[in-house]
């Protein structure tokens, strides 16, 4: 089943090695992939401010099932990666990270691995209500850019029992494009993450 999927990754460091994982998977069938945009419109909607740049990445995601995060040595802690993480979960997409360091850039250098971006997002309970958290210089602090309480019934995956973060990562696979052969696999990895998700 082709699935339409939202890529998210660290634009400026990553763009290069992006594109090459997304081209392999393409090619290996009729998907469509969606959050490869034109560096210059990504930049003109944060010029227009915080909520147009939100309102881009919310269209963004329309219509996507799935939510591929491409990881590099910075992408776990960029606002806009977690931000379309947050809003992948609130639209039920199925999650995975696919660390990318092992491909080469456009200066044919191999990257450092960084951390799970899945890892530094969750949720956790307050007062019988369950909240996104992000991890902030090594402490989970509520997350800043969606602050409203979360229905249980919009979460695929188990809600959590007390103000204890749950990580998203818990219920996300975490692969490795170069060592597992992403080439070949990322259309089963994708397919593997909508079905945990019910999609």
């Amino acid at each position: 089943m082709a699935r339409r999927t939202f890529f998210s990754f660290h634009y400026q460091e990553d763009v290069w090695r992006a594109w090459n994982v997304r081209n392999c998977w393409v090619v290996n069938g009729d998907q469509e992939s969606v959050g490869f945009f034109d560096g210059s419109v990504f930049e003109a909607s944060k010029k227009e401010g915080d909520d147009a740049l939100k309102t881009f990445l919310r269209n963004g995601l329309k219509k996507t099932s799935v939510t591929c995060v491409l990881s590099g040595q910075y992408t776990a802690s960029r606002r806009w990666v977690r931000y379309e993480i947050v809003r992948s979960v609130l639209k039920g997409n199925g999650l995975l990270t696919v660390d990318i360091h092992g491909v080469k850039n456009n200066a044919k250098e191999l990257g450092v691995k960084g951390k799970n971006p899945l890892a530094e997002v969750g949720v956790y309970l307050s007062n019988g209500k369950i909240y996104f958290a992000e991890l902030k210089d090594g402490k989970w602090v509520k997350y800043s850019d969606y602050t409203l309480a979360i229905p249980a019934s919009d979460l695929w995956f188990e809600a959590p029992t007390s103000n204890t973060v749950v990580k998203l990562s818990k219920y996300c696979i975490r692969y490795d494009f170069a060592a597992q052969n992403g080439g070949e696999n990322i259309a089963d990895w994708i397919e593997t993450a909508a079905n945990l998700a019910g999609r």
